[in-house]
């Protein structure tokens, strides 16, 4: 849920988390996702699939048993006194004040049925650890998927450790982690570390094959043609990145070259930087054509910073549906 810096607008709702956003942003760039959740048919899993649906998502493990109910998030988009927009994040309603519905992993019971109808996956992307993602990690790994992990919260040092035997590419944010040095042994299989830096954009290092980079080397932000809102860069930059070296899965991945590598992660901080123009995690897919996200992305990666289009401050689609808060008496939308 969004709550955007113009009080007059309605509150907006849209599929979110690292996940959701990750899976939705590479569909809309032409991959097939399935995202694996427990969602049990509430308002807001109604929502939630509704959006994925309008985006090509396929929803074949949405409804993973037991169900749960939906996870809601509240973000407050605010100005600060430099004028610079900073977004905050709440877990509780912001009228009855209760807690809202959380995360709760699949368990181990779809973890089976999920593996069975298992094909040929490129790509397994996971961003909160549990017994059960590493199981759906480690069955995709063998079928030859890029396992890419982001932490997206403090994670048990055991399955930290655990995780990090498993996935080949990881993204994470210098706010959460200082570095993976007392994680990753000898036989680690990380290939491609990627540390965000906000606006002083990314460090990265590389012990793909074709791709070495031993030492940190750092890469400067591509500056944002209209700064609305910064949520979901690095889910943009995330997705950017995968589309480009994890198309033909891990051993595609062992074949990427320095340019290439290069060539991903520009293109990954030019999507961050062209999301920055929207309120909410995604909001520039439901308010520009496709053919005018190509044509930014391109000025951007060209070191062109001028929009070609007027940004609007929230999507059209931002209030379709209204989600109510299952906690109030009333169940009010939040």
């Amino acid at each position: 849920m969004v709550m955007s810096t113009d009080a007059s607008r309605p509150v907006g709702s849209w599929t979110g988390g690292t996940c959701g956003n990750v899976l939705a942003i590479l569909s809309y760039l032409g991959w097939d996702a399935y995202p694996i959740a427990r969602l049990n048919g509430d308002a807001a899993s109604s929502r939630v699939k509704a959006d994925l649906q309008g985006w090509g998502v396929h929803l074949d493990y949405a409804e993973c048993a037991p169900t749960c109910a939906t996870p809601i998030v509240i973000q407050e988009i605010r100005r600060g006194n430099d004028g610079v927009p900073k977004h905050r994040f709440s877990w509780s309603c912001p009228r009855c004040g209760r807690w809202l519905p959380g995360f709760k992993p699949v368990t181990a019971r779809c973890v089976e049925s999920v593996v069975k109808g298992m094909k040929v996956p490129r790509v397994f992307f996971m961003d909160r650890l549990s017994r059960s993602s590493l199981s759906l990690a480690a069955a995709a790994a063998e079928r030859g998927a890029v396992v890419v992990f982001e932490p997206s919260s403090k994670s048990d040092k055991r399955l930290l450790t655990e995780v990090l035997q498993l996935a080949h590419i990881v993204k994470y944010s210098d706010q959460r982690l200082a570095g993976l040095d007392e994680f990753v042994g000898s036989s680690g299989s990380v290939l491609l570390e990627i540390q965000t830096l906000g606006s002083d954009g990314l460090r990265f290092r590389s012990q793909l094959p074709k791709a070495p980079v031993p030492e940190w080397e750092h890469l400067s932000a591509l500056a944002a043609p209209v700064l609305v809102d910064t949520c979901g860069a690095g889910d943009w930059c995330t997705a950017g990145i995968v589309s480009k070296i994890a198309v033909e899965g891990s051993d595609g991945l062992k074949r990427v070259s320095g340019s290439q590598l290069h060539h991903a992660l520009r293109f990954g901080q030019a999507l961050a930087s062209w999301n920055c123009g929207f309120e909410g995690a995604r909001g520039g897919m439901y308010q520009l054509t496709a053919a005018v996200f190509e044509r930014e992305v391109t000025r951007i990666l060209g070191g062109d910073a001028e929009p070609s289009v007027r940004h609007a401050g929230v999507p059209k689609q931002a209030a379709a549906d209204a989600v109510a808060c299952p906690g109030c008496p009333q169940a009010a939308d939040v």
